[in-house]
């Protein structure tokens, strides 16, 4: 009997089993070069498969040289055009060939191969997933009830971590270190038995990495050169909890059946956010909502019912465009960590749709201040209903978002007024966290408190009135900033802090394109080990503003600042406002009031000059709205 292979019986090791069982015993073997091409490709490529398919060539090489099986190589390989062609079917089509060429009987798992294998009058054996029970994975070895994760490298002895999610602990599983055979032989185990399992699939393939999904179990392989050496991790959920199960439930369960679909799940990682998400999926699904999931790789353990979706063609935009016309009630979005996560997460809930996002951070600021990076951020109240906080398997706190428009906390009294986002602890409705723009940033700022209830500033003011100085970490912030700088300078190099995350520094002109570098290479690297925004001004700009020669305050909120160029004056309570200004009783001009509070004059202006002179006679300078 002659049997043709093609190219998934191969990976997947069915052909090899088959001959095991006594099938095939006897039979000649024919590999297509077409087969032999694809898994040398893959192989090249760093993937998991190719190295499988070519272990299982391997085997049959010594099956033939046992003579239970006659092996022999025929077709042409590939052209670089067919290879090109691959998606379309071409190297299928050379595979075909070779069994319609010698007459034999063609074996594929592959479907759509079997089919048009059908059509064209070939004795095709279609290999169905299998159903029913396995036999022990060698990974099983390694667990136990209590564990969570394994990870198993080459020249490492095993390690598991064990226990719950508030008692975890690393254990060492055995002295001996695992070897690249025993692991290799893992992983083709693995590969073929998610080639076969109903309940299988790989879920990504890139060089020298594969995850796969058996079951509950999610499976990763890594071998160079994306890794120093071979390793395999599996990590599978030992928690299936209820939303009934966690503290503040009643009021989770009130804002997702009510109006506030706009749900953020945040807490650092392993913190039992994806099982909270689970949680919350199965609620909605019992009542009566329609419920899809979005993920990438697909890791929720949700019922049969509720459909999970991944990346569409590697991309979650196309995903997101078939949701919106599938209509669900309820997307839950696994995990958002690119850009245009964020973004899929801000359109869908604006196009009405319940959203619940899961976001990898340590502190709920540092997940705002993602958003903010991608999202504006007076929308955010818009988007994002409720955020909930999650700490070692807890719901440890639940947020409010609101905009209004207020002066900053922090910032000195005649700052004006901006929108504030105000996140709010919901129990206490006392605010923690406030976000706004200042000086083109985005700031999102956590209040600190000092006793029970007592708001103070945040953890620096934020406006320029005040020194940065008076914060250390701040100080030292700004010494570091310097010294990197400096490195590419050779003039002066003045550092404001502005923020926790934010400094602007002013450095000579000609400094400006060494310290930034080219494409930005220089002050991206500085950001990059700091940790901190860097926005790099001319040192003339810093100039000008030092140039302020005399302030004179005048009364009733009103203050004359001059320089070499300009006289200004400042009164912030009218800002915006059409104004008289008078020198005692005497009126002398009319003016409007920017937005800022001041009057902008050119300072040789006869106008000017007359201000100041009435000024030093010791007349009254006061403004009288129109």
């Amino acid at each position: 009997m002659k049997i043709v292979p093609d190219t998934s019986v191969v990976i997947d090791g069915r052909i090899t089993s088959m001959i095991k069982a006594g099938e095939y015993k006897g039979a000649t073997i024919i590999i297509p070069e077409a087969v032999v091409a694809e898994l040398e490709a893959q192989a090249n490529q760093g993937r998991e498969i190719g190295f499988s398919g070519l272990t299982e060539l391997q085997e049959l090489f010594r099956m033939s040289e046992d003579h239970v099986i006659e092996l022999q190589f025929a077709g042409d390989r590939p052209s670089l055009d067919q290879v090109k062609l691959s998606s379309g079917g071409e190297i299928d089509a050379l595979i075909r060939n070779v069994a319609l060429q010698h007459g034999a009987r063609f074996v594929t798992s592959d479907l759509v191969q079997a089919e048009v294998a059908k059509a064209k009058g070939l004795d095709v054996v279609y290999l169905k997933p299998q159903i029913g029970d396995f036999s022990p994975l060698s990974i099983d070895q390694f667990f136990d009830e209590e564990t969570i994760a394994i990870t198993l490298k080459e020249r490492a002895p095993p390690m598991a971590k064990v226990g719950k999610l508030r008692d975890i602990r690393l254990v060492t599983l055995r002295d001996t270190p695992m070897s690249e055979h025993e692991l290799r032989f893992m992983a083709q185990e693995l590969l073929e038995r998610a080639k076969r399992d109903p309940d299988g699939f790989i879920e990504l393939e890139r060089r020298g990495i594969t995850v796969i999904q058996i079951g509950s179990l999610r499976i990763s392989i890594a071998r160079r050169p994306f890794s120093d050496g071979m390793e395999i991790t599996v990590v599978r959920p030992i928690v299936d909890l209820t939303l009934d199960d966690y503290g503040m439930a009643p009021e989770i369960k009130k804002r997702i059946l009510g109006n506030r679909r706009g749900v953020l799940i945040t807490g650092p990682p392993g913190a039992g956010k994806t099982t909270f998400a689970q949680s919350i999926a199965t609620f909605l699904a019992d009542h009566d909502f329609i419920v899809k999931t979005m993920e990438a790789p697909r890791d929720l353990q949700v019922p049969d019912h509720i459909t999970q979706y991944t990346a569409l063609e590697g991309s979650m935009v196309n995903t997101a465009e078939a949701l919106l016309l599938v209509r669900p009630d309820y997307v839950i979005f696994d995990e958002l960590r690119k850009s245009e996560d964020f973004g899929i997460y801000a359109d869908m809930r604006l196009a009405g749709m319940g959203m619940v996002g899961v976001v990898h951070a340590m502190e709920v600021h540092d997940c705002l201040q993602r958003f903010c990076d991608r999202v504006d951020y007076s929308i955010l109240p818009q988007i994002i209903n409720t955020i909930i906080y999650i700490t070692q398997g807890e719901i440890a706190k639940i947020y409010d978002l609101e905009l209004t428009i207020k002066t900053p906390e922090g910032m000195s009294g005649d700052a004006h007024a901006r929108p504030v986002v105000v996140v709010r602890e919901y129990s206490r409705q006392e605010p923690e966290i406030e976000i706004f723009r200042y000086e083109g940033e985005t700031l999102v700022m956590p209040l600190r408190r000092g006793g029970v209830g007592e708001a103070i500033a945040p953890a620096a003011p934020v406006d320029l009135v005040s020194e940065p100085g008076e914060n250390v970490s701040w100080k030292v912030a700004e010494k570091e900033v310097q010294r990197e700088i400096g490195r590419y300078t050779s003039g002066p190099v003045e550092v404001r802090i502005i923020s926790d995350n934010k400094a602007v520094v002013y450095i000579e002109d000609k400094d400006v394109p060494a310290a930034i570098g080219k494409g930005g290479k220089n002050v991206s690297a500085i950001v990059n080990k700091l940790g901190i925004g860097i926005d790099i001004r001319p040192l003339s700009e810093l100039e000008a503003r030092k140039s302020v020669e005399e302030e004179m305050q005048l009364g009733g909120g009103i203050k004359i600042r001059f320089d070499r160029k300009q006289l200004v004056i400042a009164s912030p309570e009218n800002r915006g406002k059409i104004v008289d200004v008078f020198a005692g009783k005497e009126y002398l001009f009319t003016a409007t009031v920017n937005e800022e509070g001041d009057i902008l004059l050119a300072k040789n202006s006869t106008i000017a000059q007359e201000m100041i002179k009435r000024y030093n006679e010791g007349e009254t300078i006061r403004l009288r709205p129109v």
